[in-house]
């Protein structure tokens, strides 16, 4: 039987020549299961985050830790036999208009993925009506509007008001990120929850995920 335990604590502790060593080895156990395997690394990913929210680690290591994963889940692929990616569904992710900001949800993306989302990353600078017609296109129900200026706020709350006005605002939840955010701007916006770190937010769409 294989222990994926050393596998969460490498990713964890963002040791590359760990976590890859122990991928190795697993994948070339007969009993590898690969979900499960996934789900150790989703863990490390976890630990990260705890680290990041307590200041041990720093923006860096967050996005390093969403490049180690990726490198984990393109190894694991073709042990997979569904779509693990996408399990938890579909989720839009962008900067609002007039904002060209994109660290932070380059960041926010790559946890979203690991955790097993299918992101539609929009990019920067998008418009509220580009928005509403990926919402529609794509089926997704759950939108993650990210910016690191203070003007950002007028654009996430134009956006939420165009679907309202697209006549689906009550199909989407809404979760609002970066740097200005706060609890009072999440209701000026109108969005359902708001998450200064890409740990929270995962959190957040995965309970929205499990109910949707």
């Amino acid at each position: 039987m294989i222990h994926y335990e050393n596998l969460k604590l490498a990713l964890g502790d963002l040791d590359e020549e760990a976590v890859m060593a122990e991928l190795d080895r697993i994948t070339a156990d007969p009993e590898l299961d690969a979900q499960a395997a996934v789900a150790a690394c989703q863990e490390g990913l976890t630990i990260v985050g705890e680290r990041f929210e307590s200041g041990e680690y720093f923006v860096g290591d967050l996005i390093f830790s969403g490049d180690l994963m990726s490198d984990a889940f393109a190894k694991l692929k073709p042990f997979m036999s569904g779509d693990v990616g996408g399990r938890l569904g579909k989720l839009v992710l962008c900067t609002v208009k007039d904002d060209l900001h994109d660290i932070g949800k380059n960041i926010v993306r790559c946890m979203l993925e690991a955790a097993g989302f299918e992101v539609l990353d929009l990019g920067i600078d998008v418009a509220p009506e580009t928005i509403v017609d990926a919402l529609k296109e794509s089926g997704a129900k759950i939108l993650g509007l990210s910016g690191v200026l203070t003007l950002a706020i007028e654009s996430m709350r134009k956006t939420v008001e165009a679907l309202k006005a697209a006549g689906i605002r009550d199909e989407i939840k809404v979760i609002i990120g970066g740097a200005p955010v706060t609890a009072e701007y999440c209701a000026l916006v109108g969005a359902d929850a708001w998450s200064v770190n890409a740990a929270e937010t995962v959190s957040v769409c995965r309970g929205w995920a499990e109910q949707l």
